[in-house]
């Protein structure tokens, strides 16, 4: 059996490590490969002053060599990843190659962003900022850790981290 990949997209600057470190260590504990992706590869650090190496820029993706795609949130997903027209393109491409889309926190804002989640529900982090753009992108706001569809899954964030680590495994089983 071959194995499933993840890539996980990280801001260049202010990840969140507990949306990052654990759904990672659930997704490799259960044989899942997680690759690291960023604006740019190379190391990273987190709102807590975490590292993480961003082993290929968004640019280079070959999405098809993945099976899931997930932007995690911190406060550089706002500032970085929200508006960034190649993510939103890849996360699109990857959509229409039926590869599960997904963020947690600020990284579903990236996601309702595509318009993929239009008229359907999805989760963020319970700030104003974060859930007045899901109801703009007109995405129904659901207050639960992880929002689940056969093709998108939105976590809520940090509290919702190892809940969105095994419901990306799920899906991919």
């Amino acid at each position: 059996m071959k194995t499933k990949k993840t890539l996980f997209i990280i801001p260049p600057e202010r990840f969140n490590e507990v949306e990052l470190f654990y759904p990672q260590s659930i997704l490799e504990g259960a044989g899942i490969k997680v690759t690291i992706g960023s604006t740019v590869a190379g190391d990273v650090i987190g709102d807590f002053n975490g590292k993480a190496t961003a082993e290929v820029a968004i640019s280079d993706v070959k999405i098809d060599e993945y099976d899931a795609v997930a932007v995690i949130g911190g406060s550089g997903t706002i500032d970085h990843l929200w508006d960034n027209e190649p993510l939103l393109q890849l996360l699109k491409q990857a959509h229409e190659q039926h590869i599960l889309v997904s963020g947690i926190c600020a990284g579903s804002v990236s996601v309702v962003k595509t318009g993929l989640l239009n008229g359907r529900a999805g989760t963020c982090y319970p700030v104003d900022v974060m859930i007045n753009e899901l109801k703009s992108s007109h995405v129904e706001y659901v207050v639960q850790h992880v929002v689940k569809h056969n093709d998108i899954i939105t976590s809520d964030g940090p509290d919702g981290a190892k809940d969105f680590g095994h419901s990306l495994v799920e899906a991919l089983a």
